[in-house]
């Protein structure tokens, strides 16, 4: 299909109206790419493959999916920039990273001018990004398995918790010791999983052994 300026004009707005609402999403939750970054990146995914386009009808000769694939793998190296590991070994941006992969895969079908993969698909990925995490929030916060990190004074109080969590009906599965990142001089700190014998809220988890003796800080990751 020829690219005259209308049809140019409507698939590069289109590609910044549907970047725009899922950048809008992400930047609500304060995500490191937001509003402006989800736009570029499908404005930019649109314009590669108008010019590949371009390419092709101009010179006749090529592959019209070539550049296009080159941003399916490229847009890796900007999505690793949104996927950090914090102190506590947490981490985070890993849905904000395949959001911008799939932003750009948006804006590859607006550019090629398959517009109601790219509607659909884009009402989909919004859909998981924008109410779907409910869902997934409720799934973890009632799965059996719970990750914790704990800070203890001493080492003599790490064995006094894990005989807790034996009367507790819980059983240690894995456990690392880590660098504490308190101001305070505290003794020890870990990294442990928790698998309980049936599904119980975590808040609730959390609640209980924040109470043993000896536990001077208590974060699930």
């Amino acid at each position: 299909m020829n690219n005259d300026l209308f049809s140019i004009i409507i698939k590069l707005a289109l590609a910044m109206i549907c970047g725009g609402i899922l950048g809008m999403e992400r930047g609500k939750k304060n995500r490191p790419a937001g509003f402006r970054t989800y736009m570029l990146v499908c404005v930019g995914a649109t314009l590669v493959m108008l010019t590949n386009q371009y390419l092709c009808e101009v010179y006749g000769t090529g592959d019209p999916a070539r550049l296009g694939a080159q941003v399916i793998s490229g847009i890796g190296f900007l999505g690793a920039g949104t996927i950090i590991v914090t102190g506590r070994n947490r981490v985070k941006g890993l849905t904000t990273a395949a959001g911008l992969w799939a932003d750009a895969c948006l804006g590859l079908a607006i550019g090629v001018g398959f517009y109601s993969a790219a509607i659909i698909g884009g009402l989909m990925i919004l859909l998981v990004m924008s109410v779907l995490h409910r869902l997934d929030d409720r799934l973890v916060a009632n799965a059996r398995n719970v990750d914790l990190y704990m800070e203890f004074q001493k080492m003599s109080d790490l064995g006094a918790f894990m005989v807790k969590i034996k009367e507790f009906g819980m059983k240690i599965t894995e456990i690392e010791m880590t660098k504490s990142n308190s101001t305070e001089d505290i003794g020890i700190a870990v990294l442990l999983t928790l698998k309980l014998e049936k599904k119980r809220p975590h808040a609730e988890i959390i609640q209980v052994l924040s109470q043993v003796e000896g536990v001077c800080y208590l974060e699930e990751i």
